[in-house]
């Protein structure tokens, strides 16, 4: 994947900004049409140049994550990828399989990755914490991100009040978030095919 990377920032920087310039122009002249660029024609090494273009933007903006990056949203939230995976990425409305454990200091507050099945969501339904909603959609199923999530978008000023089984979380408290995308139903190949119905 990292070649892909390299290649793909290699034709970008070939493309140069040309290969994101508005596209030629067609103009009618007498009877015949012609296309025109600036008053001359596209060359061929103009044309490679935007095709080199399109080419590298597409891939990197396909590319899976890699593990130790850290990325800060203009939300606040921030999350460290601490392992990529290569599978597809959920659309909104989608049922995701997840496993997570969340801690606010080094208080345990949920944890689901020893349970027997993952957590199941939809993506963008609200069912989560803001934070984390905002991050799942980024994911592609192998990935595991851990996310430090400012309480604004956690638990808010109220906090969540002690109950079975569950700590207090005082308000506007920092939720570090371990998630890893873990399926999607539907989007993934059925065992059956995998393994035949013989």
């Amino acid at each position: 994947m990292r070649v892909l990377f390299a290649l793909a920032l290699g034709l970008a920087a070939m493309a140069g900004t040309e290969a994101f310039s508005a596209p030629a122009t067609f103009a009618r002249s007498s009877s015949s049409l012609s296309m025109a660029k600036s008053s001359t024609d596209v060359a061929r090494a103009d044309f490679l140049k935007q095709v080199g273009g399109m080419i590298a933007a597409s891939a990197l903006a396909t590319q899976p994550a890699f593990a130790d990056e850290t990325v800060a949203l203009p939300s606040g939230v921030s999350y460290t990828i601490t392992k990529s995976g290569d599978g597809p990425i959920p659309d909104v409305g989608e049922l995701c399989a997840i496993r997570f454990k969340a801690f606010v200091g080094d208080t345990k507050i949920d944890d689901i990755f020893d349970t027997p099945e993952p957590y199941y969501t939809r993506v963008g339904s609200g069912g989560m914490l803001k934070g984390v909603e905002e991050v799942i959609p980024k994911m592609r199923v192998g990935d595991r991100w851990v996310l430090t999530i400012p309480g604004k978008l956690a638990f808010g000023p109220k906090g969540r009040p002690a109950s079975a089984g569950k700590p207090r979380i005082p308000g506007d408290a920092t939720v570090v978030f371990d998630v890893e995308m873990v399926g999607l139903p539907g989007k993934e190949p059925e065992l059956i095919d995998l393994i035949g119905d013989d």
